[in-house]
């Protein structure tokens, strides 16, 4: 651990904690911004007496952030602004995330959590494939690295030949990276002859920002040779760095002393029972550029325990994110998600790592077309098995077109995994 004392605090403790610095938190919106306390229902520091209370405030929004645009909901003065990020979102009003001097120690300290719990340390080498800008992956990796003193390499985005290259000659033992980005590393490895386990010292991966099932990582981890982690967190929660899932692979661990999580109704507002699916709601206790009261996510997860794990760390574990909120698919009035597809998919050895589900509607019913890319894309009875365990886990047929290795686009950036033309009316 890299902070043991903290990492492993006894949950009375904890809560204890939690309570000081939600009531600081509070206190600091006050102090700050009479606008972010006008959409607090009246409530302060004084009306919280546990965390529980913590229930008596309303939900925030990334709409409510898009209104807030760009410093409408800050709480210090911009002269305290170091440094600031940007949602990833390509559409409609940004949302701008600034950060205090103390915020980046905070984003350094909690990322150096991540990276200890992924068995990274001052003698790695770490290679930060996601890109230095506006989108907040590559420096957050960037400040745990720094706060650990641990080697990096920079390298941003793209030029896959290049990261290939460095990871063979300057020894790089610990790979960052968006959740697909692996997928291509390996494609263009298979390629040119490339082989990560005689030509790297590679032990970990460390990948986010994506939803990405077990079968994704089982097949990362085999071709890689590596221990591949789930990382989560997100520009409006300051940045990469929320939690991880630690060697024991029983949960992410969110760091709850900087966290406060909540899982409820994605339709509504109830919250929903530990260990059922809800959408995560998270209050941000430690930061000052852009403190969060109850922020809806809308990454659909659920709280898995609230006890020691084996790895020693207190801290509750939440299951990886299922999907967005926003992201789930609803075809003949039956709802699914991306990740359900991929599992089934990833099971079959001689499929390839990229699809795309593809929605329309043809003659007034809904149409759902899977594009599979393959080994050999002659296989007559593929298809049929894939579409057969489809309907067994969802209820749902569709038609698998498979496609020879690379038949599908690749753009830069995220994976689409999904074109659904009814949004579109075509």
């Amino acid at each position: 651990m890299y902070q043991p004392q903290l990492e492993a605090m006894n949950r009375e403790q904890l809560a204890d904690l939690q309570l000081e610095r939600l009531q600081a938190t509070l206190r600091r919106i006050h102090a700050h911004n009479p606008r972010y306390v006008g959409r607090l229902n009246g409530l302060g520091a004084d009306d919280v007496k546990s965390v529980d209370d913590l229930r008596q405030f309303p939900f925030m929004s990334k709409d409510d952030l898009r209104d807030a645009y760009p410093f409408g909901l800050t709480c210090a003065p911009k002269s305290d602004f170091v440094r600031m990020h940007m949602s990833s979102g390509t559409t409609g009003t940004p949302v701008i995330c600034p950060h205090t001097a103390n915020d980046v120690r905070q984003w350094g300290e909690i990322m150096a959590r991540c990276l200890t719990a992924a068995g990274v340390g001052p003698d790695d080498v770490l290679q930060i494939t996601p890109s230095f800008g506006l989108f907040n992956g590559g420096f957050g990796f960037h400040y745990g690295a720094t706060t650990l003193e641990t080697m990096i390499i920079p390298i941003g985005a793209g030029r896959t030949k290049l990261q290939l290259q460095f990871m063979k000659d300057l020894g790089t033992t610990a790979v960052a990276a968006i959740a697909s980005y692996p997928l291509r590393l390996m494609e263009v490895a298979a390629e040119i002859g490339f082989d990560f386990h005689n030509e790297t010292k590679l032990r970990a991966g460390i990948f986010g920002a994506e939803i990405w099932s077990e079968e994704m990582r089982q097949r990362i981890e085999n071709v890689m040779g590596i221990q591949a982690f789930d990382i989560i967190g997100m520009t409006e929660s300051a940045g990469v760095g929320m939690g991880i899932d630690c060697a024991d692979r029983s949960g992410i661990h969110v760091w709850e002393d900087h966290y406060l999580v909540e899982f409820v109704d994605p339709n509504g507002a109830d919250p929903v029972p530990d260990g059922e699916w809800g959408e995560m709601v998270i209050t941000t206790l430690t930061r000052e550029g852009l403190p969060l009261i109850r922020f809806r996510t809308r990454d659909i997860s659920k709280l898995l325990s609230r006890e020691t794990c084996a790895c020693g760390r207190t801290s509750l574990r939440v299951e990886r994110i299922a999907c967005r909120n926003d992201d789930m698919l609803k075809v003949k009035g039956v709802n699914f998600y991306p990740k359900q597809v991929e599992s089934i998919l990833l099971r079959h050895p001689e499929v390839g790592n990229d699809y795309l589900i593809e929605l329309d509607r043809v003659g007034g019913a809904d149409r759902i077309t899977l594009h599979v890319e393959t080994e050999n894309d002659m296989d007559a009875f593929l298809p049929a098995k894939i579409n057969e365990e489809l309907h067994d886990l969802i209820g749902l047929h569709a038609e698998v077109l498979l496609l020879p290795l690379g038949g599908l686009p690749r753009p830069a950036g995220k994976a689409v995994r999904v074109k659904d033309k009814r949004e579109h009316g075509h």
